[in-house]
């Protein structure tokens, strides 16, 4: 048996009764958080340019939910959008070993195909736990070489929303294989966007939850897909990987839940900033020092973080200037956070922020380096006008699993994102959210 083939098995067997209490209320929280970053995007461009493009090519009504304005559609388009829009702010979860952002994938494909399918809350959670669990260790197989060029979200972000559709149509080991081959040929998503500012990033996330979708439905009538697609000869790791471990794809099934590794994001920027930007504030309030009082700041990182951010020197756009390490630490240092509000009003206006901006350099460190992905580390060198060398650091990022939020604190960011987006409703969701166990159905 292939470890594509064991994967393929335990999706096939997972059931409800077999997920810990811990993993279902996890899943409730993260499907609240993401809603929350889908909602919040809504009229910021370019989230109507999908709105458009579904309303023109999708049909006029449907049984699925177009999250960021209320109208219906089919499956396919409802996911297509509600995966755009729920990666544009920049705060929904990642899973640090894996360097995937599950929830944009997994959710929307879920949502969108259990209300096309009349399926339940229990079933609805059921196929995201069976969508983490596979994307994730997708993501582990792959590797840091897949990363550097490929976006893993987008990539593997197809196989895990497909996966978790499978799950709604009740796939057994073979149809699972087939789906997995379709979504995987599918694949696609690079990162030479950043240096363009370019949308391709919402473009990727919408494309890998419909496509997905696609996938699985079209093994639901039949079509077959090719049996070994991430191990094989001509397979995703033969073109995209130098460094695949196939064990990954089979680590602990069953007794291993991954998706209870996943971060939530505090700060509304990549999560590669968010490590230092946390050892920043450690610094600074320990110390007390303002950000007249900095001189130089170092951050000490992993590759990974060199290979995304380093694309971004003078960010040209709010989206673009999340991936700014210099911008996020400005926001921080001079305002003391780096949310939505700020990067939407401060990020590219502020004369503080842009010279904190300026400031800001990043080095390669060995320890932070052999960390990741398994650990994201914070360690900064500030260097201050009056000439001291001060160190921060931090080991686990605010939102991290060892560091994490409580329900009222996902409750409190999930009310920030709608104020954000004046979209009214925000107590109904979050009990929505709590209670999705217990629901007949997924309308929301």
């Amino acid at each position: 048996m292939t470890h594509t083939q064991a994967l393929a098995e335990f999706l096939a067997g997972l059931r409800y009764e077999h997920l810990p209490e811990p993993v279902l209320a996890r899943t409730e929280e993260l499907f609240l958080d993401w809603l929350g970053s889908a909602l919040a995007s809504r009229g910021l461009h370019p989230i109507p340019l999908f709105e458009r493009y579904a309303r023109k090519m999708g049909p006029a009504d449907g049984p699925s939910q177009v999250l960021v304005n209320g109208s219906r559609s089919s499956a396919y388009f409802a996911a297509l959008v509600n995966a755009a829009s729920s990666h544009l702010v920049e705060q929904d979860d990642l899973h640090n070993s894996s360097v995937l952002h599950p929830a944009t994938v997994v959710f929307p494909a879920a949502l969108a195909a259990a209300q096309d399918l009349g399926k339940s809350g229990r079933e609805l959670l059921l196929a995201c736990v069976a969508g983490y669990e596979a994307g994730i260790r997708i993501g582990e197989f792959l590797g840091r070489s897949h990363y550097r060029i490929f976006h893993t979200t987008a990539t593997v972000g197809t196989l895990a929303a497909a996966v978790a559709v499978g799950k709604l149509l009740d796939f057994d080991t073979p149809r699972f294989v087939d789906c997995l081959g379709s979504a995987g040929t599918q694949a696609a998503g690079l990162w030479e966007f950043l240096r363009d500012a370019a949308d391709s990033k919402q473009l990727h996330t919408a494309k890998a939850a419909a496509d997905g979708l696609l996938a699985a439905y079209l093994t639901a009538e039949g079509l077959s897909g090719a049996k070994n697609i991430l191990e094989g000869e001509q397979g995703m790791a033969a073109g995209m990987s130098s460094d695949a471990r196939p064990e990954c794809l089979s680590d602990r099934l069953g007794s291993r839940w991954a998706l209870l590794e996943t971060s939530f994001k505090f700060h509304a920027s990549c999560r590669h900033t968010h490590p230092a930007a946390d050892a920043l504030l450690e610094l600074m309030r320990r110390e007390g020092l303002e950000h007249q009082d900095i001189a130089a700041i170092t951050t000490h990182v992993h590759q990974g973080a060199i290979d995304v951010l380093g694309r971004v020197l003078v960010p040209h756009t709010v989206h673009q200037a999340k991936f700014s390490m210099g911008t996020v630490l400005g926001l921080i240092a001079v305002h003391g956070k780096a949310g939505l509000t700020e990067f939407h009003e401060l990020a590219l206006n502020d004369p503080d922020v842009a010279a904190l901006r300026d400031k800001v350099s990043m080095r390669l460190d060995a320890e932070v380096d052999a960390a990741y992905p398994a650990r994201w580390l914070g360690r900064v060198e500030v260097r201050s006008v009056d000439g001291r060398t001060l160190r921060g650091a931090i080991d686990e990022p605010k939102g991290d699993p060892g560091n994490g939020l409580n329900r009222a604190e996902l409750e409190d960011k999930f009310r920030r994102l709608l104020d954000f987006s004046a979209t009214p409703g925000a107590d109904r969701l979050i009990a929505r959210a709590w209670s999705l166990r217990d629901a007949a159905s997924v309308e929301l």
